[in-house]
């Protein structure tokens, strides 16, 4: 009875749509369909309560980089996103030497099964020179099978997504192998035309690694990949909802055309998320991060984000003016089914983890849970609806 908590009051926002006045039962580390009478109550009235945040692409933050960081570095790294809603995390890593991404990928997949990360996404190497963005174009290589075979491999069941210039040769060969192992294909740093992107999608590639970003601009002659992955509905697009890499209007026009079913909110965030300006390293590349973009010290290309998921959610809300439940699926839904991990995380359902974050009326970060644990304690919304501010 001492592990049920009561949060009340709150627009809750379930996959139904969203309960004005809502309440949502915690019991443990679980949510719960009922509680006694005597649980304590939480008033959040005034306040949004939304799942927890899940984030398929990021690659590090609080310092420390996911690809090159020890254990207890990356661990910092997950938990300055915790502290920001995004209560589950995939590990992402920049292209590297083969023999280290597989060390890499072994030594993250323990975090995985430990379920401190929610898998692996390995970003390169097998990505176009032509749109490398921050990636050592010294390291890149074709997407031999066998080699993209060696990475899954390394990561003991944890790996998640590969990222694939699939018009490289043997990306469709590579889309194929990932697809038969329960793998997500994602196409990203591609030169493809159209007709390749469609012919990547046919073979199994189901998702669009930062659309726009790191590929060719939409053409009304010469299409792109961009035409093919916003019109097919295999395809969910990631997009990086900071202000910096996506025009508002390339953002509006991804998310209406596609629909809120098929749009994964991720950060690409980089080891200077929730850390500050500064120099840093991705990879093997040094980067500068200045008023709070990062970009490479050589030739200036963005490196990555240094977005947490909370400003998103935020900048969707109030300057996108997105409906708030198309948001929460952009945010946490769409990521969790895409990472296998929806029958525990996603959406605020009894049976699943008490994984939440409380927005105040202004969208700003107010409180988040994880399994039942308050990580960021909404003291704040506690004194604003005793007081009625």
């Amino acid at each position: 009875m001492a592990d049920h908590k009561v949060l009340a009051g709150a627009h809750v926002v379930l996959p139904t749509g969203t309960v004005e006045n809502g309440r949502v039962i915690i019991d443990g580390r679980r949510i719960a369909g009922s509680a006694p009478a005597d649980a304590p109550v939480l008033d959040l009235t005034g306040h949004w309560l939304v799942p927890g945040f899940v984030d398929m692409h990021n690659h590090g933050g609080g310092g420390a980089s996911f690809t090159s960081g020890t254990v207890d570095e990356v661990l910092q790294g997950v938990h300055t996103h915790r502290l920001h809603g995004t209560t589950t995390t995939a590990a992402s890593f920049v292209t590297g030497d083969m023999d280290f991404l597989v060390q890499r990928a072994g030594l993250l997949s323990e975090l995985a099964e430990q379920g401190e990360i929610a898998g692996l996404h390995f970003e390169g190497p097998f990505i176009s020179p032509c749109r490398k963005g921050a990636h050592d174009e010294t390291l890149l290589r074709d997407p031999d099978p066998a080699e993209v075979r060696k990475l899954i491999d390394a990561g003991r069941g944890q790996a998640r997504m590969v990222t694939l210039a699939t018009e490289l040769p043997g990306g469709l060969d590579s889309v194929r192998l990932l697809a038969e192992h329960g793998v997500i294909a994602a196409i990203g740093h591609t030169d493809a035309t159209y007709e390749q992107t469609v012919a990547a999608i046919d073979a199994g590639a189901t998702v669009a690694t930062h659309l726009y970003n790191a590929m060719p601009a939409l053409g009304h002659r010469a299409p792109g990949p961009i035409a093919a992955l916003l019109e097919d509905e295999r395809i969910t697009v990631e997009l990086i909802n900071d202000g910096t890499h996506l025009h508002p209007a390339a953002l509006e026009l991804a998310f209406h055309h596609a629909g809120p079913e098929r749009v994964a909110f991720i950060t690409d965030a980089m080891d200077a998320a929730g850390f500050g300006d500064g120099t840093y390293a991705l990879g093997t590349l040094a980067v500068e991060v200045r008023d709070g973009v990062a970009r490479l010290v050589e030739g200036g290309s963005i490196a990555g984000s240094t977005l947490t998921l909370d400003r998103a959610f935020k900048r969707a809300a109030t300057v996108d003016l997105l409906p708030v439940e198309a948001i929460v699926q952009a945010v946490s839904a769409n990521p969790a089914r895409l990472l296998g991990v929806y029958d525990r995380v996603g959406s605020l359902e009894p049976g699943k983890d008490a994984d939440l974050v409380v927005l105040d009326r202004n969208f700003d970060l107010a409180g988040v849970m994880r399994k039942g644990e308050w990580i960021v304690t909404p003291t704040t919304a506690r004194a604003e609806a005793t007081t009625g501010v």
